[in-house]
Order: C-alpha cells, then sequence, then structure tokens
C-alpha cells in the first residue's frame, strides 16, 4: 500500500525575507489542502528553535532553510538537519553568508544527515536589474542529493517585461508554463550516473510591490502560490494528522521521500495530481519512482506504466529525450535495456506533472 502526501517546498517567513509569520503561512497552506510544507527561511532555523514546527490543524510544518555562499549565490535547501552549517556574516544588502564555499557546505550537510538540494541552479534575469539572479556556479560538487527543477518565482520573474509586467501581477499563476529546461537536462544527465532527485518549489515570500499607483500590492500571496508548484511524496505508511507524538517520525519519512526521488511534481494550477502513479514491473518485481531496477542480461523486458486522474497528453522519456507519447489516463511500455525513465504529463503547451526517475541498471555480474 502506498500513501500520497502533497507539499509546498521552498517557504520564506518573517524570519528571513518573507512577509508573513509562520502562522499565518500554516494557515494559508491548511486552506489550500497541503499535507505538509517546509519552511525555508535563510540562514536560520529560529522557526523551529522557537518551536514553531509542528501541526497546524491538518499540515505539517517542517523547518528547513536555504543556505547561501559569501557572494550570495550558490542557494542550497536543506531538509531534516536541525543545525546551521559553519558560520555567517552579514553582507553588503544585509543578508547573511556562510564562511565556508559551496563544495564545503554541501560536503557537511551530507555528513551529518541531511538532505540538501540545488536551488534555481540556472537562475537568469531578463529586465528588472532591481532583482538579480542567485544561481548555482560551484559545479565542483557531487554530494547534492537532488536539484530544483521547478521554482515559480525563478519562471515568473524571468520572463518578466514591461509589456507582460500588469498580466503577471495579477494573474501569477496563469504565466507558469514549464520547469526550467537546463535543470531538467542536467537532472537527466545526472540520472545516467547516479540517482539525482528533483523537487518543484513555490519561493514564496509573499513580496509586496507598487503596481499601477498603489503601494505595497501584494502580488505573491502564500495562498496563492500555495495553488501551483506541488512536490507529491509516496510513503509506505500513513500519517495521522494532528500526531505530534509521531511527528518527528513523520519528518524522516518525508524528508527521504524527497531524497530518494519517491516524488513528483506537479502544478495545481491545472487540477489536482493525486491519484497519479508511475511505476515498472521486471522479473515479478514491482518498481516506483526513485527505485533502481537491477538488470539480469536474461532478456526479460521491463514494463512501465502510468496513471492519470484526468486525460492528458503523456511523453515517456528515457535518458533525457522522448521515445513515446500518446493522450489519456493511463498506458504502458515496455524496453529492454538500461537507463533512466521518467514521464511528463502536459495540458496543451502547459506542463502538468513530472514524475522523477525510475532507473535500470545492468547487473555487473
Amino acid at each position: 500500500m502506498i500513501y500520497e502526501y502533497a507539499g509546498a517546498l521552498h517557504i520564506h517567513s518573517t524570519y528571513s525575507d518573507g512577509t508573513g509569520s509562520v502562522e499565518h503561512i500554516a494557515g494559508c497552506a491548511n486552506e489550500t489542502g497541503l499535507d505538509f510544507i517546509i519552511l525555508t527561511d535563510h540562514n536560520t532555523i529560529q522557526a523551529k528553535q522557537e518551536g514553531k514546527e509542528k501541526w497546524y490543524n491538518n499540515t505539517m510544518l517542517i523547518v528547513g532553510y536555504e543556505v547561501n555562499d559569501a557572494f550570495n549565490k550558490n542557494h542550497y535547501l536543506v531538509f531534516g538537519l536541525d543545525e546551521l552549517i559553519g558560520t555567517y556574516r552579514v553582507l553588503h544588502n544585509g543578508e547573511l553568508g556562510c564562511n565556508l564555499s559551496a563544495a564545503e557546505y554541501v560536503k557537511l550537510i551530507k555528513e551529518k544527515g541531511g538532505a540538501g538540494f540545488i536551488a534555481h541552479p540556472f537562475e537568469k534575469r531578463n529586465s528588472f536589474p532591481e532583482h538579480p539572479p542567485y544561481p548555482w556556479t560551484d559545479w565542483d560538487t557531487d554530494d547534492f542529493d537532488g536539484i530544483e527543477i521547478w521554482n515559480h518565482m525563478s519562471e515568473w520573474v524571468e520572463e518578466l517585461n514591461e509589456n507582460n509586467k500588469v498580466q503577471r501581477f495579477i494573474h501569477p499563476l496563469k504565466s507558469i508554463i514549464a520547469p526550467n529546461a537546463d535543470a531538467v537536462k542536467l537532472w537527466d544527465k545526472l540520472n545516467r550516473e547516479r540517482r539525482a532527485a528533483a523537487i518543484g518549489s513555490v519561493d514564496a515570500h509573499a513580496h509586496k510591490m507598487n503596481l499601477m499607483g498603489f503601494y505595497n500590492v501584494e502580488v505573491f500571496a502564500y495562498k496563492v502560490l500555495f495553488k501551483s508548484i506541488r512536490t507529491h511524496v509516496l510513503l509506505e505508511s500513513p500519517i495521522e494528522k494532528g500526531n505530534e507524538e509521531k511527528f518527528q517520525e513523520y519528518k524522516t519519512e518525508i524528508v527521504e521521500a524527497l531524497r530518494a526521488g519517491r516524488s513528483f511534481i506537479t502544478n495545481s494550477y491545472h487540477g489536482s495530481a493525486k491519484g497519479f502513479r508511475f511505476f515498472a514491473e521486471y522479473d515479478g518485481e514491482k518498481y516506483r519512482m526513485g527505485d533502481e531496477i537491477q538488470l539480469k542480461n536474461d532478456g526479460k523486458k521491463i514494463v512501465f506504466s502510468f496513471f492519470v486522474p484526468k486525460s492528458c497528453h503523456v511523453k515517456f522519456i528515457k535518458n533525457g529525450k522522448c521515445i513515446h507519447e500518446e493522450t489519456g489516463v493511463g498506458g504502458t511500455w515496455d524496453d529492454f535495456d538500461e537507463g533512466c525513465y521518467r514521464v511528463e504529463c502536459w495540458i496543451g503547451d502547459r506542463a502538468w506533472i513530472f514524475s522523477n526517475h525510475i532507473r535500470a541498471a545492468k547487473d555487473k555480474k
């Protein structure tokens, strides 16, 4: 039996550069039906230290953090680690930066058991220099668990210009199209060599901006963003909502599912993706997202299957290339070779669901 839970990741509160209190954020998450959210304020876990990590009605609020280097680059999302890594100093913009290099803090976080994901790795800006990009630049490390392939705020700002500004402010959900193409390409490449999980995030701050003569207009309310990019985890045991005694156990299960890629990403603006499944069957065994199949050189087929809650266009991806596509609510394919396999679900020209990989490798014996 598999149990599915939907969460929103990469969220900032008044403990760093967000505008909402933890209680307000958790209330918005609960109202939008999220099972869990992960708070990732910059370079602080003060929310946890002050007892904010707990159940808020039907929503778990988990405290992680987002660390960056002394140049405010190489932003890294940290889950499941209840301590900050390294020492910090105040940067020219008043924010904090870690005195370690990205490679150093990524390695330390892994050694201490934390799960780490590179945030908005290829972020760039075409306009509005007051909102600079924060890309990943230190590629000398291979200790990260995965990458953030879809970030609502990054995508929204990257396509922002004077011509579409008003429309994008008024309809912040309609402008989100698909995961970052460079991040997806890297993700597929990494999985040909080792498991690297993908997550999707809202990067919520609830910024207030000046719009058409009105001041401090909240254009990215938490409740609005919680209706967009979500990451669903698949667990082997159920979560009893409101059970504080098992909170840490549930937290560990969610973090480990994210680390292992037992999850999928969806833009819930296009409809609930609950019930989506992608799995494989080989030699009498069933494999799910995040699993690796050991092929036995016996010529047996791998049979891949998918199910979606409503009809859409589905692309079957092998080693980063689409090898089959069809429209419907379910389907199967088969293959014989090693490789990394995943599916994408599209509604028109808009991405809806991206699965994590199922990897297949030949037995070396």
